[in-house]
C-alpha cells in the first residue's frame, strides 16, 4: 500500500469516528428525553453500523457507515405519576440510552481517532524523510 491510499485509509477512519462521536453526543443529550404525549416513544438509542469497502480507484479497503441504526433495546419504565408522558399507571417509558455505555464507546471513538491521526502523521514522516534521502 502507498503513502497516499495509507492516508485515504485513515481519513476514511477520521470520518467515521468523529460521525460515531457525534451519535454519541446527540445520544447522552438526549438520555432524559421522554416522550411528550402520554404513552408516547421516548428518544431510542442510535448506534452507526461501520462497514468496509474496497475504493476502486486506489484499490484501498476504507471505513464507511452505511447507516445510523435504532438500538432495539427494551425502554426502561419508571413510576412517575404527575409526568405528562406517564401512561394510565402513571409509569413513564425512559430512553434506552446508559450514559455509562455511551461514556465507553466516546473512549473507543477517542482513541480511534487517534490512532488514525498517528497513522496519518506516520505517513507524513515518512514521506519528509523520503524527502529529505533524496536531497
Amino acid at each position: 500500500m502507498d503513502l497516499e491510499s495509507s492516508v485515504q485509509v485513515s481519513a476514511s477512519g477520521l470520518r467515521a469516528q468523529s460521525l460515531r462521536m457525534r451519535v454519541i453526543a446527540e445520544n447522552l443529550a438526549n438520555a432524559d428525553s421522554v416522550a411528550t404525549n402520554p404513552g408516547g416513544q421516548p428518544y431510542r438509542r442510535r448506534v452507526p453500523t461501520f462497514r468496509a469497502e474496497v475504493d476502486k480507484a486506489s484499490g484501498a479497503r476504507e471505513v464507511s457507515v452505511p447507516a445510523i441504526k435504532g438500538d432495539k433495546s427494551a425502554f426502561p419504565r419508571v413510576y412517575q405519576p404527575g409526568n405528562p408522558a406517564a401512561d394510565a399507571k402513571g409509569y413513564v417509558l425512559m430512553p434506552n440510552v446508559n450514559s455509562l455505555t455511551e461514556a465507553a464507546d466516546m473512549k473507543a471513538a477517542q482513541r480511534g481517532y487517534e490512532a488514525n491521526l498517528n497513522a496519518i502523521e506516520a505517513a507524513r514522516t515518512l514521506t519528509m524523510r523520503t524527502i529529505d534521502l533524496l536531497k
